[in-house]
């Protein structure tokens, strides 16, 4: 199974939904760098279930355990080993789906590749897979120190926040529980998402990220560009359905006499289409990308669906899920930006050192 994240940073990770615990193992971390666990356990905390009325409402402390590779407070260049103890599982939540396939779940594609699966939770396929990757993001973010990495929810099914990034201060995202940065548009969204709740049902969007002070020169030119390494950490997220950066799929409809960012003389760019980005290397400018994710596959109504045997049955949610990803999802956006950026950093500081 490949579950490794990074290419000379790496992630490996372990863990089930319903079992014992989450952890993983970071290999080539540097040495030397003071850690501040309040920070990773606060990254931790903005991802957590049971935070407010429109999440999960499982309860757990989500508590991180580092079991190596820091000594007194700092790295020390051996592999990083943590834990995170599952505390409140209930499996019987998801004993009438034992033999069952909820649509557009991974039950059945788990089924088919292994020929087993764990139904509690959705096992491996569960999101709370994700609270490994916030560790490492939360380390990462620590060894990028003057990096600033911003994720919001930027859209809630029809509802936008129209201001352009620009326009926005960040240091109002984590003052309501959608975690959009402009209160009169968070407060239609959590409107819509308990209205969504009500009925059982649940609702997609999208979370904007933009990361400023990242020195040009970042990222490979071929097989490991920039783009494409945040957009495969990005469309690993469970529901994650697309991902854009700079113009995105606006830019197919423009010439390249609109689209085409013309320099300053300190190489800078008059306009930034590209985010922050060209020839899969940053340019110094504001790198902004956008993540769409679908609505929660499991809903709290009946529907039609097939057993092991191909049988017709009806299935329909029970216990704790999120009618929205999002709130949860802007600390992994957030996190796993930080890890690529960290990887392709030291990547390039093995053979560039001069600009450093």
């Amino acid at each position: 199974m490949l579950n490794t994240l990074g290419n000379l940073l790496s992630l490996t990770t372990f863990g089930e939904s319903h079992g014992p615990a989450y952890g993983g193992i970071i290999n080539n971390f540097p040495a030397g760098l003071e850690i501040d666990q309040d920070q990773i356990q606060y990254e931790l905390d903005r991802r957590k279930p049971g935070q407010s009325a429109i999440v999960t409402q499982r309860k757990e402390s989500d508590t991180v355990r580092f079991l190596s590779g820091i000594f007194d407070g700092k790295t020390t260049g051996t592999p990083i080993g943590f834990i995170i103890e599952n505390e409140n599982q209930k499996s019987k939540d998801y004993d009438h789906i034992a033999q069952s396939y909820r649509p557009s779940h991974a039950d059945f594609t788990y089924d088919r590749k292994f020929g087993i699966r764990d139904y509690r939770g959705g096992g491996k396929s569960s999101a709370r897979e994700t609270i490994n990757w916030v560790v490492a993001g939360a380390l990462a973010k620590q060894l990028l120190k003057t990096v600033e990495i911003n994720a919001y929810v930027s859209s809630v099914g029809d509802i936008f926040c129209e201001k352009p990034y620009q326009a926005l201060d960040f240091s109002l995202t984590e003052t309501n529980e959608v975690r959009c940065p402009d209160a009169e548009t968070a407060e239609k969204m959590i409107a819509r998402i308990k209205e969504i709740k009500k009925e059982g049902n649940t609702i997609g969007g999208t979370i904007t990220c933009v990361i400023k002070n990242v020195p040009a020169g970042i990222g490979e030119p071929v097989f490991s560009k920039l783009q494409a390494e945040l957009a495969k950490a990005m469309l690993n997220i469970n529901a994650c359905k697309g991902f854009e950066y700079g113009s995105g799929f606006c830019g197919a409809k423009m010439t390249g006499k609109e689209h085409n960012d013309l320099f300053n003389t300190d190489f800078t760019t008059q306009s930034n289409l590209s985010g922050g980005i060209q020839g899969g290397i940053s340019n110094g400018m504001d790198i902004y990308f956008r993540v769409a994710f679908k609505p929660v596959a499991t809903i709290l109504r009946p529907q039609e669906s097939v057993d092991r045997d191909g049988n017709a049955v009806t299935v329909e949610g029970k216990g704790r899920h999120d009618p929205c990803v999002l709130p949860r999802a802007v600390p992994v956006v957030e996190s796993l930006a930080a890890f690529v950026l960290a990887d392709l950093y030291l990547i390039d500081k093995t053979r560039n050192i001069n600009h450093y």
